[in-house]
C-alpha cells in the first residue's frame, strides 16, 4: 500500500483492523513516519492526551479506549538487556497493545505472533506499507 502524509488517517484504520496481534513492530528508517504514523493509531484508539515519540524515556503509556497502550522506541538501545531493564516482558505479555519502534534491536524478545509492519519511501512524499 502506497500513501501520503493525508493518508495517514486511513492508514492507521487500516493497520488496526488487520493486524493479527496486539504487538505491532515497526521497521523502517530513520524519518520514513514511524512516529507520524503511531501517533495517529493511538489517537483512533481513542487517546486525547498529546503523544511524543518516547526516544529518550523508551516508553510511553496512554489510556485508550480499550484500554492500555504502550509505545516504545528502541532507537537508543545498545543491548536486548536493556529493554529486560525496564521490565520490556511485563509489558509485552499483557493484553495492551504494544507499538514498537526499532524492534531490529530487541529481535529476540518478540513474540513470533507479533504483526510486522514495514514502512519504505518510494517517491517524494509517498510512503510504502507492507503489512505482515
Amino acid at each position: 500500500m502506497n500513501y501520503t502524509l493525508t493518508d495517514i488517517p486511513q492508514v492507521a484504520n487500516y493497520i488496526i483492523k488487520n493486524a493479527k496481534s496486539n504487538i505491532l513492530l515497526f521497521y523502517g528508517e530513520m524519518g520514513v513516519g514511524k512516529t507520524t504514523l503511531i501517533k495517529e493509531i493511538v489517537k483512533v484508539l481513542g487517546v486525547n492526551d498529546v503523544t511524543s515519540s518516547p526516544t529518550f524515556s523508551i516508553v510511553n503509556e496512554y489510556e485508550g479506549n480499550s484500554g492500555k497502550i504502550y509505545h516504545f522506541d528502541f532507537y537508543r538501545l545498545e543491548t536486548e538487556e536493556e529493554a529486560y531493564d525496564i521490565g520490556f516482558e511485563d509489558y509485552i505479555y499483557t493484553d495492551a497493545i504494544c507499538l514498537i519502534e526499532w524492534p531490529e534491536k530487541i529481535e529476540n524478545l518478540l513474540p513470533e505472533n507479533a504483526t510486522k509492519i514495514m514502512i519504505t519511501k518510494v517517491l517524494d512524499n509517498k510512503r510504502s506499507l507492507i503489512l505482515k
